[in-house]
């Protein structure tokens, strides 16, 4: 599956990644894993919701990894949701003023994916098809489709 783009030295786009590659996975992940924890800290996540949003991770892994002492590979899984995390964090950050970017997946949304829901629980419920919707539906917001 391909979802994060390289940049090369020059600016220039490359080739998308490849999250189906042991390499780039292993190269990826210390990155990915930071940017989940200090979302995680943010968002003002549970340990249950963290787990739960990435998928295939124990809270006993997430512990591990919060403090530094998980030196594994994220599959293209997880890899996957984090990237969706990551695009749904930057986009609530451009559309809306940091308290309410921060607050936004915990507040109940009355919009038709939602349905009155919080867009946390939507995610965790539909995995990697809902965080892609929902990714969506912020970036349609702010106007990037």
């Amino acid at each position: 599956m391909v979802v994060a783009q390289a940049v090369r030295d020059s600016g220039a786009p490359q080739s998308p990644v490849n999250l189906g590659d042991a390499g780039s996975r292993e190269r990826l992940t210390p990155a990915a894993v930071s940017g989940v924890v200090r979302l995680a800290e943010i968002w003002r996540l549970t340990s249950v919701e963290v787990c739960a949003l990435m998928g295939d991770v124990s809270e006993r892994t997430w512990f591990r990894m919060k403090k530094g002492a998980w030196s594994g590979s994220l599959s293209q899984d997880t890899l996957t949701r984090v990237s969706a995390l990551i695009g749904i964090f930057k986009a609530l950050r451009l559309l809306f003023s940091e308290p309410l970017a921060d607050e936004w997946v915990k507040l109940p949304n009355k919009g038709p994916l939602f349905q009155g829901r919080r867009p946390i629980d939507v995610m965790i419920e539909g995995g990697i098809p809902k965080l892609l919707l929902v990714r969506r539906h912020v970036d349609a917001l702010r106007g990037g489709l």
